[in-house]
């Protein structure tokens, strides 16, 4: 016996707007920073070794009679670029170098002057990395829908000027690089390291 039921007519095809193209691919973009952020956490966590047992616990597990306290965990001591090492420092300024390259030069990049220097090798500068990194982790926060509607304002007043103003100082990390965009320079000032003075016996 043949089936004789009428077949359904095919959808119509899904179409997304440009609008929303851009909403998803900034979402996307969004997502895949988080999760990179994420990447980064689990690894440090991976790579910790297990603490030791505090002194008033046995071998065995059991602690000793009559000491009872708060019960620590172990977790990231900080989201600080300078503060990562190896594979988990990497992985977050690729991350970083993104977002740089992508959304903050493009849109605020402006002029390089020699009141306005800026150096194109920026991730070989310590200071630089660290407050363009500070910058980032700001800017994931305060553009979540969960800041609210004044966080890309807060993000723009409390830390977007604040770090331009001192990335791109006259004396400034970049104060030895480009002043000028047909003359292209870097190089990495020297900062006041402390003596080692060493004690004699």
């Amino acid at each position: 016996m043949s089936d004789t039921s009428p077949t359904a007519p095919d959808p119509d095809p899904f179409r997304v707007s440009d609008e929303s193209l851009d909403d998803l691919a900034s979402a996307l973009a969004k997502t895949i920073a988080e999760v990179r952020r994420h990447g980064v956490i689990l690894d440090r966590l991976g790579s910790e070794p297990d603490p030791a047992p505090p002194a008033n616990q046995q071998t065995d597990g059991t602690a000793e009679a009559g000491a009872a306290g708060p019960e620590k965990t172990d977790g990231p001591t900080s989201v600080f670029i300078l503060a990562l090492g190896g594979e988990a420092y990497a992985v977050e300024l690729a991350a970083l170098s993104n977002w740089v390259n992508h959304l903050l030069l493009p849109v605020y990049g402006r002029e390089i002057s020699t009141t306005r220097p800026w150096c194109a090798q920026w991730h070989e500068h310590p200071e630089a990395v660290a407050r363009l990194h500070a910058l980032w982790l700001a800017w994931q926060q305060l553009t979540d829908t969960e800041a609210g509607l004044a966080g890309p304002s807060t993000w723009h007043r409390d830390h977007l000027d604040q770090a331009l103003v001192h990335l791109r100082a006259p004396d400034g990390p970049f104060a030895a690089c480009t002043t000028s965009p047909t003359r292209p320079n870097h190089r990495v000032l020297t900062t006041p390291a402390p003596v080692q003075s060493g004690v004699a016996a």
